[in-house]
């Protein structure tokens, strides 16, 4: 009974949790030149939910605005890159969050997304914070080895609910992000 009763708490934090993502910093990799970084740019200038994006040449990095109020979508940030022909390396996403309650190795939704926290301590996100996703197409695979060995849940080696997840309620196949602090 005591279980089901914590299920159900964590489960109404989850719906609860709220945050607005604002910006983010985007690094890609595989750029050899001033056209690769234009392509990205152009790429990441038609998603829909991002209002400027700004180039950082020397970190081949790339400062995207969001659109106040407007659903972020890091799967379609990934897909713009790569049909530009490159791929992410690193995604840091800064958030505006109000007492989200976050621990490591834990699923929360926040924002109508589940995430998993992982190698962080016990903590509540309030205010401006920033989140780097560790799923296998955000950073290294370097990076990736060392995060998804943080777990042993199986959802980090697919991105997607498993039996690790859908006992805590979520749906199956669900997107689920790995992210740190």
């Amino acid at each position: 009974m005591k279980k089901m009763i914590l299920l159900l708490l964590v489960v109404l934090m989850g719906i609860t949790s709220m945050a607005q993502f604002k910006n983010a910093t985007l690094q890609a990799a595989g750029l050899t030149c001033a056209m690769c970084t234009k392509a990205i740019n152009k790429a990441l200038e038609q998603v829909a939910f991002i209002q400027s994006v700004k180039v950082d040449i020397k970190t081949s990095s790339f400062l995207l605005a969001f659109k106040e109020g407007a659903t972020v979508d890091f799967d379609v940030m990934k897909k713009a890159v790569e049909d530009a022909g490159f791929s992410v390396a690193k995604l840091k996403v800064t958030g505006v969050f109000d007492k989200v309650e976050v621990q490591n190795d834990a699923h929360v939704q926040i924002d109508g997304k589940t995430f998993h926290f992982l190698n962080i301590s016990k903590q509540t996100l309030q205010g401006e914070k920033a989140i780097t996703l560790v799923d296998k197409d955000f950073v290294s695979a370097k990076e990736y080895k060392k995060y998804s060995a943080a777990t042993s849940m199986a959802c980090v080696k697919t991105g997607r609910a498993q039996n690790c997840c859908t006992k805590e309620g979520i749906a199956a196949d669900t997107r689920i992000y790995h992210v740190t602090i």
